[in-house]
């Protein structure tokens, strides 16, 4: 008897705990989530992030006549660390010299070759014309010999006289075939000349080009200004061990810091919003306190696709009114850009928007009851939905369905 007064008790206070927790069960459940319909500035933006780059940039390039010698890559052997600030005529980097090491060696020994050719070409005329110009000496020498026989030979038998007058003849026109052979072994002899000088020249100035080449693989700067690694195909930037190419000879760039912008990539959906001219607000990564304002300058008109990606995106450029001596090429940019603005106008939360049958409507509150209101719609934002028809400021909506209203009709705009 003792023990059932003790747990009659017990029961009731055990019975009445889980009775208050059923019933807050009970009224988590049925907890609606409301909004009120309000009026005023509407702001439409779009958001997307991008990257920051200068809008005025000054190339670091190597050598440019590398396809003249087939040097189709060429090895980064040293940069300077990115960020770096120079002077005028400071180093930058070296490039690998041993492709164009290897073809001026090969030019030296060209040059060696054409050079001995010359030299024995020119002994080789000097002694051939030497010998045809003493030949034509010794005709001029026997026709004056062979001229005083005859002029001594008057008292001669006639017979003598005539064969010395032959003798005289031939000789006279082996002298114009000597004469006329010297010349035209002379103009062989200089075409020859020239051949083997131009030979000389041509490879004396291949050596000049690549020993003035190889003075172009150490990389020194123009101008003052903050080096910045320029990107591959592949969007990697330059650097040691990299290769650079004849059709990209670009190694780093000198950004001017006073006049940056935004490059950033928007979707199908968005791009329809952005066009030229439009006010940004740009924030930053790396500085969470800093806005700057900016305004879009460039819009895509074709879409392209990134890497690993088959959705197409539209390439934006905004470009910063003002800019500050923190911010760096590279760095990352959170672009608000502000599609439209309108005022006075009412607007609720997309989560309160329903739709059935291409009617949109919305579960008002009325009282103690619940209305499904159709309303009419205008633009939207990330946030809410312009209400043009249906609602007023004030109102209050639903942003989950209320039970029991699931079948309930529509009441049409008045």
């Amino acid at each position: 008897m003792k023990n059932r007064k003790v747990w009659i008790p017990a029961l009731v206070v055990l019975l009445l705990v889980s009775s208050y927790f059923l019933i807050s069960s009970k009224d988590d459940e049925d907890i609606m989530l409301t909004a009120e319909v309000t009026s005023g500035e509407f702001i439409d933006e779009v958001f997307i992030s991008g990257e920051l780059q200068s809008t005025s940039l000054q190339k670091i390039k190597g050598p440019s006549n590398l396809r003249k010698f087939r040097l189709n890559q060429v090895k980064i052997q040293d940069l300077v660390p990115e960020g770096t600030i120079v002077k005028k005529g400071d180093y930058v980097g070296k490039l690998d010299p041993s492709g164009v090491n290897e073809l001026i060696l090969d030019a030296q020994l060209n040059l060696e070759t054409a050079q001995s050719k010359y030299t024995q070409q020119q002994l080789d005329t000097t002694l051939t014309l030497k010998q045809e110009r003493n030949a034509v000496k010794d005709l001029k020498f026997q026709i004056e010999e062979t001229r005083l026989e005859l002029k001594q030979s008057i008292y001669e038998p006639p017979a003598t006289i005539r064969k010395l007058e032959i003798n005289l003849e031939k000789k006279e026109r082996d002298l114009r075939e000597k004469e006329e052979n010297y010349s035209i072994k002379k103009q062989q002899a200089d075409a020859k000349m020239i051949e083997v000088g131009t030979e000389v020249s041509k490879n004396r100035k291949k050596l000049e080009d690549l020993m003035n080449l190889q003075k172009t693989f150490t990389i020194y700067t123009d101008s003052p200004g903050m080096i910045t690694y320029v990107k591959n195909w592949d969007g990697a930037k330059r650097k040691v061990g990299g290769n650079i190419s004849p059709w990209d000879p670009a190694i780093a760039s000198l950004p001017d810091l006073t006049k940056m912008e935004s490059k950033t990539y928007a979707n199908e959906v968005d791009i329809r919003k952005i066009k030229k001219g439009l006010v940004v607000k740009i924030g930053f990564d790396a500085f969470p306190d800093m806005e700057i304002e900016g305004v879009v300058t460039d819009v895509a008109n074709v879409g392209e696709k990134k890497r690993g990606s088959d959705v197409k995106l539209f390439q934006v450029l905004i470009k910063l009114n003002n800019t500050n001596d923190a911010l760096r090429p590279g760095m990352t940019t959170s672009n608000r850009i502000i599609t439209s603005t309108k005022q006075d106008v009412v607007s609720a939360p997309l989560e309160s928007i329903f739709t059935k049958d291409s009617t949109n409507y919305v579960f008002k509150k009325s009282g103690f009851s619940v209305v499904k209101q159709e309303v009419k719609l205008g633009e939207a934002n990330n946030d809410h939905i312009i209400i043009e028809n249906g609602l007023g400021a004030g109102d209050v909506v639903y942003l989950n369905k209320p039970d029991g209203y699931e079948d309930a009709s529509i009441k049409p705009i008045d």
